[in-house]
């Protein structure tokens, strides 16, 4: 039976029109208008097509946004002085440091610049930290995209084996910290580059993560029968953009599966926009 296909593009709409009810809800309470500010260096065209969809993405829920661009030749300490500036002016709810940086600027020393309080990408160590601890301040944007695509697709996580492929700050490593946390009550199992046994471990899985950003390495070779399977991964082949699944021969064996595009990609703008939202509500708060 051909595998469930979980739509990340409807699933994303759905978010995005409750979160305009709460943004209209918020700004009749406050008066204010939740205010996403996104800093792109350099002209990288992935960078500068995620930054647009972001953009649009806000317009559409009422939330505002403005896109700082600055010349690739840019140097770390004018970058740092600039979230300076954003991380004091009180009109800005959420700062987004748009990766990857040019070689020349530090990225840990920029995601540590932006104050926790408007680190909406939940980069922040002090928020990674909050989430460890089953307390976040904003869930980071592409696994909690995953989580609500399970949730949506009837996909339970409590009990389960779930197995994530890569151990990036981005995706691998926050996306295994919440799959244990009690809300989901995963078993989980983080695979990387020097996983032995790879697939032996990979076909246990009951849930499969791929977020190692090589194309179409999960092949049905991978996969437990039945196993639910959802592709991080966004690779561009020739004219094609394709995920870190083999999508059509592993639908043939899995009993759900994410598509690239219109999957997990949907759904990291959607939570972005929730953590906007979260973050203006905490900025508004009295004291």
């Amino acid at each position: 039976m051909p595998a469930q296909i979980i739509d990340g593009k409807a699933v994303a709409a759905q978010v995005r029109t409750r979160l305009a009810g709460e943004v209209t809800t918020f700004r009749e309470a406050t008066g204010l208008i939740p205010k996403l500010v996104v800093v792109l260096v350099g002209d990288d065209p992935a960078s500068a097509v995620y930054v647009r969809n972001k953009q649009q993405a806000c317009e559409k829920i009422g939330v505002t946004s403005v896109l700082h661009r600055l010349p690739g030749s840019t140097s770390q300490q004018a970058l740092l002085e600039l979230i300076a500036e954003l991380n004091v002016d009180k009109t800005v709810n959420g700062i987004l440091v748009q990766l990857p940086l040019p070689s020349q600027i530090e990225e840990t020393a920029i995601l540590d610049a932006v104050t926790p309080l408007k680190d909406v990408d939940a980069f922040h160590p002090e928020n990674v930290g909050l989430l460890v601890q089953e307390r976040p301040r904003f869930r980071p944007c592409t696994p909690q995209g995953v989580l609500v695509l399970l949730q949506s697709a009837g996909i339970p996580t409590a009990g389960q084996h779930a197995v994530v492929l890569g151990r990036s700050e981005i995706v691998g490593k926050p996306m295994a910290a919440l799959l244990i946390q009690k809300a989901c009550n995963a078993t989980v199992t983080i695979c990387h580059s020097r996983t032995r046994h790879l697939q032996d471990i990979t076909k246990t899985a009951d849930i499969l993560i791929a977020a190692v950003g090589r194309p179409e390495m999960i092949t049905r070779d991978f996969v437990k029968p039945g196993a639910a399977v959802i592709d991080v991964g966004t690779n561009r082949v020739g004219d094609r953009l394709v995920g870190d699944v083999a999508f059509r021969e592993v639908s043939e064996i899995a009993s759900a599966i994410t598509p690239v595009p219109g999957g997990v990609g949907p759904m990291t703008i959607a939570m972005l926009l929730e953590n906007t939202l979260q973050a203006a509500r905490l900025q508004a708060l009295p004291g």
